[in-house]
């Protein structure tokens, strides 16, 4: 089974390789062999450089723990690969937008619990970003495409604490509209132009 050793080793020739035909038979073997179309999830912990300049890097790290253990069940259990955790960020990545969004919700939700019961510079608030479209996966430990390049930008960049921000593209996908409200806006972001929709819980 092909695995991250070859996927480098697939880079590095594309990179050495001066024929332009064959540089565009090594990325089509990429695409082949790894690629594939999924719906992107990236969250982001808001309020990294207040929390630790106030407390510590050890409260946060603290508070990151907490985050993973909450995300990994919830994502797993709405159909998501965890695909990997990198500092105050969970990234995630579905078969649909449909399990993305509902584990988006669901994730709010359950930290907006938590923090009921906690101290507020304990609390966890999330921002969250989701896009679909082709990708490349690596042994479901890693990926890259332009739809995980715009999830980063929609969760770490533009979302606010409680908002999941949707490419309008991705949103067009989803089939279950129930328990949310959706806002279309249209973003700006590193040059970039991103059509959008801001989603958030309705209230009960």
């Amino acid at each position: 089974m092909a695995g991250h050793a070859h996927f480098q080793a697939l880079l590095l020739r594309y990179s050495q390789e001066p024929d332009e035909a064959r540089r565009q038979a090594l990325e089509a073997e990429l695409w082949q062999v790894y690629g594939c179309e999924r719906a992107v999830l990236v969250l982001d912990m808001s309020g990294f450089s207040q929390l630790t300049h106030r407390y510590g890097i050890v409260h946060y790290l603290s508070m990151v723990r907490r985050m993973q253990l909450t995300a990994e069940p919830i994502v797993r259990g709405f159909g998501g690969v965890l695909v990997k955790f990198e500092a105050d960020n969970c990234f995630a990545m579905f078969a649909e937008v449909d399990g993305a969004l509902r584990s988006a919700l669901a994730l709010n939700q359950a930290f907006d619990a938590a923090n009921r019961m906690t101290p507020d510079e304990l609390d966890i608030r999330i921002a969250c970003g989701i896009d679909y479209g082709r990708i490349l996966v690596i042994e479901d430990r890693d990926f890259f495409g332009d739809p995980v390049n715009r999830a980063c930008k929609l969760g770490e960049d533009l979302a606010r604490p409680g908002e999941i921000l949707i490419t309008q593209a991705a949103m067009a996908r989803c089939t279950d509209a129930a328990g949310y409200r959706a806002e279309e806006v249209v973003l700006s972001v590193s040059g970039l132009s991103l059509e959008a929709c801001s989603i958030r819980l309705v209230e009960t």
